[in-house]
């Protein structure tokens, strides 16, 4: 490589080593996972009783009152996505609505949107209102004053600050949303709230901005105490883009392409949270009070099941360290039968020391529990066994792209999969000793994948870091229990605000 190349790799935050990794990644590829099955109901997918599921929420109100609890959303993504058609629709420049039903229905439902008072109030100031504007068929310049600066802007706020739901007193926020989820599951020790945000850095101060309008009205309304903080990507995650040929792809300026990872990235703004337990959710996946009821129960029975079979293990790991007669007897019964994996062929030929190594090696872990909810077409990682180097099967949730699905025997195990994750999670990342886990040592680099891409009218191939919770967390012993469906209820578009879940 080039010695101004690897100038720009170093200044980048890079060592070179790495960078010449991911060149290799491109041209050998990632490897497939090695699915043996889909992990089903009753076979890797717990399915709670009421009584299961009233069990485990006591067992995790009892122990959340002296636990430091974190809820990690990531937020960082820009609500453009959200507009797209509305986009389309400005660069059609057809008043008539002839051509773009999406904008049609957006318009005929205008008043239902929590942002309807702010977008008119936007117009009122310009001369007109969203009344006149309808009326005058000015349908542009109403779309125009929701996503441009000179209105709301909101095609270049991030999902987190737009207003998502309207409430009889106020209109809420999904970082509001949080704040109020995390009051009802998510208190610990100290009647304490703790949320982290993962934010771009253009947007950190107007996230700072909002939840310092949001914080005082709800300590006071939870008598709690809310402590929020933020991170960003970091830019040493970013990775080295390539031409086709698989060398490195040199912009205009001479310099070197390198691309946001994906939110495996986030694995390192994980890492660095010192609490507990962590819950993981995604910034839009959120309701309105009079449905958040089956949420908060099956966040607090995960909950409940992670502190339920931590405790098992954290017994099991002791007593393989203190030599109990009969621990290694146990640790099997606990791996087995709490995290449901199966042993390697060759373990019963294993000395009773290598025995306890490999258990131990097992059981000493992060451990996640996973919410999964029936797939219904939506897009998202399945559950599945997986085959180990070391001959072991373990639950993974795997993306399509992570699949051969040109293999028959694969795609039809695919096909067989009922569930997939929605980004529900609860984490144990401290270890029985309460040392908290590097993180970094528990995910599988293999697991990666490449995209293509584009930029200024060339080719281009771009690679992603393992998932965050695909490959970053492989190496997590892993727990996945089935959620309702409707703890899931992503805003993908605008018009998505218009179903009955967020009115």
């Amino acid at each position: 490589m080039e010695e101004q190349l690897k100038q720009q790799i170093t200044r980048q935050g890079m060592s070179v080593e790495k960078a010449e990794e991911q060149i290799r990644n491109f041209e050998n590829n990632f490897p497939y996972l090695n699915i043996q099955a889909p992990a089903l109901l009753g076979d890797g997918i717990m399915q709670l009783s009421e009584q299961k599921l009233q069990d485990y929420i006591e067992t995790y109100e009892k122990g959340a009152a002296v636990k430091v609890i974190e809820k990690f959303v990531p937020a960082s993504g820009a609500a453009s996505r959200m507009f797209k058609e509305l986009y389309a629709f400005l660069e059609a420049d057809d008043e008539s609505l002839q051509s773009n039903s999406f904008t049609e229905h957006f318009l005929s439902n205008i008043s239902s949107f929590a942002f309807y008072e702010d977008l008119d109030q936007s117009l009122k100031k310009a001369g007109s209102s969203i009344d006149d504007a309808l009326a005058q068929k000015k349908h542009t310049m109403i779309v125009r004053y929701l996503l441009d600066e000179e209105g709301l802007g909101y095609g270049s706020l991030p999902k987190g600050l737009l207003k998502f739901h309207t409430y009889p007193d106020e209109t809420r926020t999904p970082v509001h949303e949080h704040f109020v989820e995390g009051a009802l599951y998510g208190m610990g020790r100290d009647n304490t709230v703790r949320l982290h945000f993962t934010v771009s850095p253009e947007h950190q101060e107007k996230f700072e901005q909002h939840v310092n309008e949001i914080k005082p009205a709800m300590e006071e309304k939870f008598a709690s105490k809310f402590l929020v903080s933020f991170s960003q990507q970091k830019k040493s995650t970013d990775t080295i883009a390539v031409n086709p040929d698989n060398s490195p792809f040199v912009e205009e300026d001479g310099e070197i392409l390198f691309r946001p990872a994906g939110h495996g990235a986030l694995l390192e703004n994980l890492n660095e949270i010192d609490a507990d337990l962590v819950f993981i959710k995604n910034v839009d996946n959120v309701v309105p009070d009079r449905l958040k009821g089956a949420t908060v129960s099956y966040k607090k029975a995960i909950g409940g099941v992670l502190l339920t079979v931590q405790e098992k293990i954290f017994d099991a790991l002791e007593r393989l360290d203190n030599m109990d007669e009969d621990g290694v007897a146990n640790a099997e019964k606990v791996y087995a039968d709490e995290l449901g994996a199966k042993l390697p062929p060759h373990y019963n030929s294993l000395s009773p020391a290598e025995k306890r190594a490999f258990l131990r090696n097992k059981l000493n872990r992060p451990i996640r529990v996973c919410g999964m909810v029936e797939n219904t077409g939506e897009p998202g990682g399945g559950p599945f066994w997986a085959l180990e180097d070391d001959g072991s099967l373990s639950l993974q949730i795997a993306e399509s792209a992570q699949l051969n699905l040109e293999d028959e025997h694969q795609n039809s195990l695919f096909r067989a999969s009922t569930h997939f994750n929605p980004t529900d999670l609860v984490c144990g990342i401290k270890d029985y000793k309460g040392n908290k886990f590097d993180l970094l040592k528990f995910r599988d680099p293999k697991t990666g994948f490449i995209t293509q891409k584009s930029k200024n009218g060339k080719p281009l191939k771009a690679q992603e870091l393992p998932g965050l919770w695909n490959g970053a967390m492989s190496d997590w012993s892993s727990i996945f229990v089935e959620v309702p469906l409707i703890t899931f209820n992503p805003v993908k578009t605008v018009n998505d605000l218009l179903r009955e879940e967020h009115q």
